[in-house]
This record gives C-alpha cells, structure tokens and sequence, in this order.
C-alpha cells in the first residue's frame, strides 16, 4: 500500500506541476496527450485505492451532486467596492487628498489592470485549499467552494503550508465567451450580455458540473495575510508561491506615471484576450494604506480609473423595421461589422421614429457606435460632413414588413405598431414570451422554435402548445425523439406555474412581471380579473388609468377570453394560492433594490413578494427599506437624504428568516 500511496503522490505532483507551467504560467512542458496518460493513471489508481483519495487531489475538481443551495460565508476582512475617477482632474484630487493624509509631497502607486469579470475570495489551510466565497455584500459572499474547484488556474494546493487568504477576480476570456453565446443561441437560450455576466452566472451554478464546462480563467491580486510591505512585493509574492497573477502591473512613482500607465493601456486593451473597463490605482506602501484607511464604502488608499465607452466608426447599410410581440416597429440600423471590445456587431435599435429624427440617422450615413457593457451597441452620433447628397430621411413604413397590415401611431405614445391581430411576426413573439422563464417557462421554446412552430402552422395561439403532440414535433426539422419528448414534458410541467407567472404570460400590454404579482394578489382566480372594471383595477398600488385601461380592453377580446378558456381545459393553474398575507414576515413592508447582488434581483424581489413585502422601483417617504449591493446608485444617495433604513444584502437575510 505504502509503494501505491507514494506512486499516487508523485503522480499528483507531477499533474500539479503541469497544471502550473499551463494555466498558470503559459509555458506547457508537454503535450496534451502526455498529460491526459498521466492524468488517467491517477484516476485509474484512485478508483482502485478509494481510500487514498484526498480533497485537493487534481482528480476532485469536479464532484458531488449539486447543490440545493449556497451557504453564506462572513469575510474576516471586508471586500469593499472602489472609488471611481473618470479624468485627469479626479486623479489628481485624488492623489492631493492621498498626499494630504499622509503629509507628504508624492507617492508611490501600483497600477493593475481592472478586469470586468467576478470578485472571489479564496482560504487555504496548511497550504491546501479549503473554501471559496463570492463577494457578495462585502461582507457576506456565498460558498462556491466547488465551483471554483472546476477552474484550472486555482490551486487546490500550494508549496508553503501555510494558513492564508488570497483575493483575485474571475473572468472569462474573448473568444470562450463569444463561443459560449453561440452554444446557448444554438440551444435557444437566452445569450450572455458580456463576459463579466457570464463569468458570474458560471460562478452561481447550483451543479459544479455546469461551471466545469465553461472556461473559466482567475487573476489574483491581493491577501491580507501576506507578510510583505509593498503591495509591488505583494504580487510577486502570489506569483511566487503558486498563483496566477496578472503581469502588467507597475509600480509608479507619483500620479504623472500613473496618467501613462492608463493612457497606454487605453490604446493597447484590444490587444488583450479578456476584458478591462480600467485601471486600479493602489497606495504601494502597506503602512501607508492603514494610515489613510476607509471610509464607510471604500478604502481611501484606492481608486478605479474607468475607461470611457469604447467608439468606433462604421457605415449604416441598411435601417430595417423589426416587429414585436405587441405590434410596435421598431426601427433597426444594420452597420457594416464593427468590432467593440472584443464582439463584432452590425445591428443597433433606433429605439422609435423620434429618436431616429433627433439623430437624423440615414441609409449611407457615417456614424459613431459605442458599446458600453452591452452586446447590442448604441449609435451616439452621425457623421454629417461624411453625409452623401443622396441620403434620404428613414420613416417608419405606413404598412407591416412582415404581414402588410396598417401601421398606426396612438396619439401620445412614441411608438408605430401593427395593428393586424394575426401578424405572424407578432404571433412569434407572443409564443417566445409565453414560453419564458418569467412567464411559463417551458424551457427549449425560444425564438427560433417559436418561429418554427408558426411557420409550420403547428401553432396559432399559446393554447395551441398544450395540444401539441410529439408526432407533431417529430416532423419538424432538426427534431429527435429525445428532443421532441423534453419539449413534451416542459410543456405539461409549465401547467403548474403559479397563477402570476400565467398573467405575465399572457402578454397584456403594460402588463409586466410586477403589475402581474400585483394582480394575482388582489384578483384570486382568472374569472375575477377577467370581471374587474377600470375602477376595480386602478384602486391597486401603481396601477394608473392607462394600464387598468389596457388591462381592462384585454380581457373584452373574445378571442382572447376564448384562449384563456382552452387554457383552462388544458389544466393551467388560474387561481392564486388561498394565504394569510398578514401573518408572512415582511407584510406591509416596502423595497427598493440598488447595486449588485450575491443572488439575481428577480429572485430577491420573487423571495420578498413571496413573504408578504412589496416591490417598488423609486425610493419615497412611504418606502420602509432600501436593500444595498455593492455600487449602489442613485437610490441609494435618496434613501439616506430620506433617512429610509438602509439595508446591505446580509442584513436583508436576517430579517428574511
């Protein structure tokens, strides 16, 4: 046994070896097919010997079953947010009140690259890796001690056994995470706006397995346990002892240096493989950082220099009008590809015809495009010297591209719409929403099936998705018995989806997954909303004339009420669930949500809904508590001018419970 534990050891440091000169410093030793033989080995024998399989073993990145739920974890030392500067003139504001609290002339700063991707902290014991948490509030994250597991550039182990707590940020790389987009639209799944939200989303997935399949990466930057005095020394020291470390930092002597550092990684960003939206600026002196302290958000020895949009030129080939679920037109420009941070794009909505006549965007025009965190860009001005003579205004067509029915535009509201009730385009529309995740989330039903369905006749209102049949699925193209069976059994299972999601579903204009909340509570069964009057419904909180008067004219369609009907001998759940809303812990309670969150917002406000409170979108007088993430906004400013009580996301879990 003693001759098979050692070969085991030796193979593991072997495969920890490798696993380092690979993902951690870009220098592989050997080929892919070697490491795989080696890697086999210690599976082989692990598998023989069960006994001698340890945490920190390679083979253990990916394990166990999924989790029901994350675990919250308490920082011994909080994670605070940064301060923003976006000019030269709050640099040097900044560096006057650094050089002010410590008395001196000039100061050293280190500058490091800021990734746009997910803040993590990470504990070793004895050298080994224990836990992993998100950063959650600040002070409380979540366990996602398997999740970072998957990642190959952390190591479940390092050289020095010793007790320590490193810091770093995940991101994930240009081109895994355009590939990653490409897979989720081929599934029809809803597609990541920018790599930061898909490194995030692959960081919260409740089964490790789903993170192992994307392709992570992880810099770090900082522990608070290190013995050194320079935070220069700080990341080699990472570096020395087994971590990866972003390379291009340096130290800078005084705020000049640091205005170059930014300027030219301004100009060479695109020549990264991964996202900056800045430049981190740091007191390089440790002694120094505890003398300058923090304030209540943020360390004063610290600073985010953020990088404007970026913009670029390009040509509009084409403006095209796109029609939506309820009929509005929406004007789209089709551009020359143009690529912004790392995303080639060639559409941009025009929003409406106002916005097109404030821009006077034309066929032909030479314009400016930027990209600020999204994939779909913003065009932000035309080039009008550029302008050719023949370049004639856009309006939107009197006629539907789609269907050629009507085009109108109401008195009072920006938009054009269809007015043809059958407009297929429309009908594509109204199945994808139906089937969404914030409605009756029938998962496989997107876009591109929605327009197979109708297309194919198969089905012309969403009553008709509870009479298909899978023989009828099979037919259609690129459908496998498999295939057309899970689409099936989403379809039966959406039928117990709470009485709200259904009227969210429904697709009543003006009607949103808050207003439906709203009217699944005052309103128990379908018959009693399809029965309210104008007034009935305007006497509800933030439900004004125009959307009671919407809801109202949707429910005196008799083709509507007739598809609720079949609805109802589907089986469909038309009645909300019979509670004491008076004895549910947060009832009568108003909240406002600001800022980043360990957990998505609709599941925060789904939870708060559920045990009684309200949702609001403003902060007033009348709101009881403001829930605080990370880079709060402006809500957050008005919720202490009002002396509304402040809530940070662990406070909230408390008075959840």
């Amino acid at each position: 046994m003693s001759d098979v534990k050692s070969q085991i050891e030796k193979l593991r440091e072997e495969i920890r070896h490798h696993d380092q000169l690979y993902y951690v410093m870009d220098k592989p030793a050997i080929s892919d097919a070697e490491y795989d033989r080696l890697f086999r080995k210690l599976e082989e024998l692990e598998k023989e010997n069960p006994e001698l399989i340890t945490s920190d073993s390679p083979t253990q990145r990916v394990g166990g079953a999924p989790l029901k739920a994350f675990k919250t974890v308490t920082h011994k030392v909080p994670l605070l947010s940064l301060g923003n500067a976006f000019n030269s003139e709050e640099l040097d504001a900044f560096d006057k009140r650094v050089c002010d609290g410590l008395g001196v002339k000039k100061v050293d700063y280190v500058c490091e690259l800021k990734m746009d991707g997910l803040a993590v902290s990470l504990e070793y014991k004895n050298g080994h890796f224990l836990k992993g948490s998100t950063r959650g509030d600040g002070v409380t994250g979540e366990d996602i001690t398997l999740n970072l597991k998957t990642i190959k550039s952390v190591p479940l182990s390092i050289d020095k056994k010793i007790d320590i707590e490193v810091r770093g940020e995940a991101y994930l790389p240009y081109e895994d995470f355009i590939k990653l987009n490409e897979e989720r639209m081929e599934a029809e799944e809803s597609k990541f706006a920018n790599p930061r939200n898909a490194a995030a989303g692959s960081l919260r997935q409740l089964d490790p397995k789903v993170t192992a399949k994307r392709p992570l990466d992880i810099f770090f930057y900082y522990s608070p346990d290190a013995k050194v005095k320079t935070q220069f020394e700080l990341l080699h020291y990472l570096q020395d002892i087994g971590f990866k470390v972003n390379s291009h930092f340096k130290l800078c002597r005084g705020i000049e240096e640091v205005k170059k550092f930014i300027a030219n990684w301004e100009s060479k960003r695109d020549d990264l493989d991964f996202e900056i939206d800045g430049i981190v600026i740091k007191v390089n002196d440790l002694e120094d950082q505890s003398k300058l302290g923090f304030t209540a958000r943020e360390p004063r020895w610290a600073l985010a220099y953020k990088y404007p949009p970026e913009q670029k030129e390009t040509v509009i080939e084409d403006i095209i009008a796109s029609v939506g679920r309820t009929g509005v037109i929406t004007p789209v420009a089709i551009m020359k590809p143009v690529n912004l941070r790392g995303v080639t794009v060639q559409r941009a909505t025009l929003h409406n015809q106002d916005e097109v006549d404030k821009k006077d965007v034309r066929v032909g025009d030479h314009v400016i495009v930027q990209r600020a965190g999204e994939v779909i860009p913003e065009v932000v001005k035309v080039l009008k010297d550029k302008r050719k003579g023949s370049a004639k205004p856009y309006k939107i067509p009197e006629k539907c591209p789609v269907c050629g029915g009507k085009v109108v535009r109401e008195k009072g509201e920006s938009a054009h719409r269809c007015i043809n009730k059958s407009c297929p385009a429309q009908l594509i529309g109204t199945i994808a929403h139906f089937a969404s995740r914030g409605a009756m989330d029938i998962t496989g039903i997107g876009g591109q099936l929605s327009a197979q369905l109708v297309e194919s006749k198969l089905v012309k209102s969403p009553a008709d998705l509870y009479d298909m049949k899978k023989s009828e699925l099979l037919k259609l193209e690129r459908f496998a018995e498999r295939s057309a069976q899970n689409i099936i059994d989403a379809i039966e299972k959406s039928k117990k989806r709470p009485f709200a999601k259904l009227i969210n579903a429904l697709g009543i204009p003006n009607v949103g997954v808050a207003t439906a909340d709203d009217l699944a509570e005052h309103f128990n069964t379908i018959d009693m909303l399809m029965d309210a009057k104008e007034s009935d419904l305007s006497k509800i909180h933030e439900i004004g004339p125009k959307i009671a008067k919407s809801i109202y004219d949707y429910f005196q369609s008799k083709e509507n009420c007739q598809m609720i009907e079949r609805l109802k001998k589907s089986g469909l759940n038309m009645k909300s669930e019979s509670r004491d809303l008076s004895k549910l812990p947060l009832y009568g309670k108003s909240f406002v949500i600001t800022g980043t969150l360990s957990r998505p917002r609709p599941e925060i406000e789904d939870e708060i809904k559920s045990l009684g409170g309200d949702i609001h979108s403003s902060v007033s007088n009348k709101t009881d508590y403001v829930i605080a993430g990370t880079e709060p906004g402006s809500k957050y400013e008005k919720a202490k001018q009002l002396g509304v009580k402040v809530l940070y996301e662990s406070d909230y879990n408390k008075l959840s419970k």
